[in-house]
């Protein structure tokens, strides 16, 4: 996590902004935390069985090196191309991660951050291959297997429930079963959870 959070910076934060229309950063700062929760707690959820973790392992070996990261700003603009050109593939990676639950999870953070949800989803397509990338150098660096991947994110999910209101709201949406009443917990929880600040 943080790692993550040296990647998104004022400076990247400010790019975001700019990129998907808004002159509200406070929002698109707390729009981008609820997308890493979602994100990491997505990872963790399908990293939980063995077969997900191979899977996880094997798409971060052949796609996510983490080379996006060294001009960030440059290879979400496409002024720099990295050399695995599918670690750009934010809606493909949302697809594979988030499934059915992709229009759920956009609602949830739209209102938690107050964007309209065609502004999260463009970010959150911004996003993922940040993730994934920082979870790909991560990998490399520490030479992970695929057991180790399962820990690391089962364990940084655990950590953040306890840190972070939004990941224990994001473990309860993924394990819901879509009937939609998860979405007036959000709105119940986001109200309390921001006029606590």
């Amino acid at each position: 996590m943080s790692l993550l959070q040296g990647q998104i910076s004022d400076n990247v934060v400010d790019y975001l902004s700019n990129q998907v229309g808004t002159q509200d950063k406070e929002k698109t700062q707390i729009a981008t935390s609820s997308i890493v929760s979602t994100l990491i707690g997505a990872l963790a959820k399908n990293a939980s069985t063995p077969e997900g973790a191979q899977s996880l392992n094997n798409a971060l070996e052949r796609d996510h090196d983490g080379g996006i990261l060294e001009n960030l700003i440059g290879s979400l603009s496409g002024n720099a191309q990295p050399q695995q050109q599918k670690s750009l593939d934010g809606a493909g990676i949302l697809s594979h991660l988030l499934g059915d639950k992709q229009q759920g999870a956009t609602q949830m953070i739209s209102k938690t951050s107050g964007l309209d949800s065609g502004k999260v989803l463009n970010l959150m397509t911004m996003l993922a291959p940040i993730v994934m990338g920082v979870l790909g150098k991560t990998k490399q660096q520490q030479g992970l297997n695929t057991g180790d991947l399962m820990s690391l994110l089962q364990n940084t999910r655990q950590n953040q429930e306890s840190q972070n209101p939004m990941m224990g709201l994001v473990t309860r949406f993924l394990d819901s079963d879509g009937d939609g009443s998860i979405m007036d917990d959000v709105a119940g929880m986001v109200g309390g959870f921001f006029r606590k600040r």
